[in-house]
């Protein structure tokens, strides 16, 4: 039986997954994203995500893993997630009335075929003039510190985007349109039940209940 196995301990990667009606496992991959030294955003996304899947493909004999990675760049600089207080506070002010960048690296491998498939979706946030005293009741929020950037689209800080140019999912961790393209072009149909599930696997989650 065929796994899904989705390498991120992120709950928003997992919420998105149940949101189209997968089954699937986590396993986290391990791989320190401090030691990648990458200046280009779009490449570092993409790598991240690959060494994510490799680690975990390794553990997996039979099954689809599904790995990504997230980067907010502005103005070429990559902002990752802010370690206190002060420094989500900054990296709001630098992202406050501008525009930035959000790229998520994917990179799907099938086993036991070994067959891959990466992706690196790009969109564009538009974010209007944040007042101070927004900047701090959303880090006392405590919403920033897990994210890169400093912010979750998802969460409070939506009152702060004025527009997106590409894909919404794509901000939130996992862009699911491209996904399910990366499904298709490794011959994966899941509406046809080609992604089975092994549901007695441990971290398992199914579907979410309605």
């Amino acid at each position: 039986m065929r796994r899904i196995v989705l390498a991120s301990a992120s709950p928003r990667r997992s919420d998105l997954l149940r949101q189209i009606g997968l089954a699937f496992d986590v396993i986290e991959s391990g791989v320190d994203e401090d030691k990648v030294k990458e200046s280009d955003p779009k490449f570092l996304a993409g790598q991240l995500a690959l060494r994510k899947a490799k680690s975990v493909a390794g553990t997996v004999s039979n099954g689809i893993i599904i790995a990504a990675d997230t980067v907010v760049c502005v103005d070429g600089r990559l902002l990752g997630k802010p370690e206190d207080a002060d420094e989500a506070a900054a990296m709001l002010r630098s992202l406050s009335g501008r525009s930035h960048d959000v790229m998520t690296g994917l990179a799907i491998i099938a086993q036991p075929e070994g067959r891959i498939e990466t992706h690196v979706e790009c969109t564009t946030v538009h974010m209007r003039c944040i007042l101070p005293q927004e900047i701090d009741w959303y880090v006392a929020s405590g919403e920033p510190f897990d994210k890169a950037g400093g912010y979750g689209i998802q969460g409070k800080a939506a009152v702060f985007v004025e527009r997106l140019d590409g894909c919404y999912y794509n901000v939130v961790g996992l862009p699911l349109t491209a996904l399910w393209r990366m499904f298709g072009s490794l011959g994966i149909r899941i509406w046809e039940g080609a992604g089975i599930y092994d549901i007695t696997a441990p971290n398992h989650q199914g579907p979410a209940s309605k």
